[in-house]
């Protein structure tokens, strides 16, 4: 089961996917431990269901943390107005039964 009640400093978001996207902001110290299997799998997982749903990963991110009954308030921070759109279409999009079976599968 996923443990994140955040975007996790950003991972959850897609912003960093290698090494090389660590420097893209000073949290992106925080993201590598996340760079392992379990992470890219996560990630892929949120580019299918983006896909699906016609939505950035952030987005989809956001909203499968809403839509989880063990996260009482997910966090999350914004630096740009696209951000906080993304942040405000998430409270609206809710993921069907496959998408949710397909993040939680991924994270498990």
């Amino acid at each position: 089961m996923l443990t994140y009640s955040s975007l996790a400093s950003g991972f959850l978001t897609g912003k960093y996917r290698s090494k090389a996207d660590l420097g893209k902001s000073p949290r992106g110290v925080r993201a590598e431990s996340r760079l392992n299997e379990r992470g890219t799998r996560i990630l892929a997982s949120l580019d299918l269901v983006a896909s699906r749903v016609g939505s950035s990963p952030a987005t989809v991110a956001l909203a499968w943390l809403i839509a989880r009954p063990t996260v009482t308030a997910p966090i999350a921070s914004v630096t740009s107005t696209d951000q906080l759109d993304q942040l405000v279409r998430a409270t609206s999009l809710i993921l069907d039964a496959e998408s949710m079976k397909i993040l939680e599968t991924a994270s498990a």
